[in-house]
């Protein structure tokens, strides 16, 4: 856990991670005038779909375009969160219209909806009262294979094994 709240290590593929370079990584947002800046270079093609964010462990948020790997976005480092996030421009200024902690790399738990919050409190953007889509995440205790729970049932789609209520996909946390 981090003094902010638990944190999140990179579980995905060990590739991915390799492949993030020094200096990379989403465009930090830290302000509502770096979102502006940030937004303003969106074209109409970009704003139609999902980005990528993390938030990091600076409780910064941090956007890609969405076909980027959440670990790249990261910079490769621990994060507080992750998902995809969609935005609208609204009559007082943007706000978020998605957002939900879809990250296969990190399998972040629901709760961090709350770093999430923080991050877009600073950036200045209306939200939702959560994630418009949760996914729920689990590594299966018998073959160790990490699962999306989907309708409640936890069960291991990959040996039929029960999987533990309570978020445990990073076995070193």
């Amino acid at each position: 856990m981090s003094a902010r709240g638990r944190s999140y290590r990179y579980v995905g593929p060990v590739e991915l991670k390799a492949a993030v370079r020094p200096g990379g990584g989403g465009c930090r947002i830290s302000s509502a005038a770096e979102f502006g800046d940030w937004i303003a270079g969106r074209s109409a093609t970009e704003l139609a779909e999902p980005f990528t964010f993390v938030v990091g462990v600076d409780g910064a948020l941090r956007l890609a375009p969405r076909r980027s790997e959440h670990v790249a976005c990261a910079g490769g480092a621990t994060v507080l969160s992750a998902g995809e996030i969609g935005f609208v421009r609204e009559a007082g200024g943007w706000a978020v219209s998605e957002v939900s902690n879809q990250s296969t790399g990190y399998c972040p738990d629901i709760g961090s909806w709350s770093e999430v919050a923080r991050a877009l409190d600073c950036a200045g953007l209306e939200q939702p009262s959560g994630f418009t889509h949760e996914v729920v995440f689990r590594r299966c205790p018998g073959c160790q294979e990490h699962n999306i729970v989907r309708e409640d049932d936890f069960v291991c789609v990959f040996c039929g094994s029960d999987l533990p209520e309570i978020w445990n996909v990073d076995p070193t946390a």
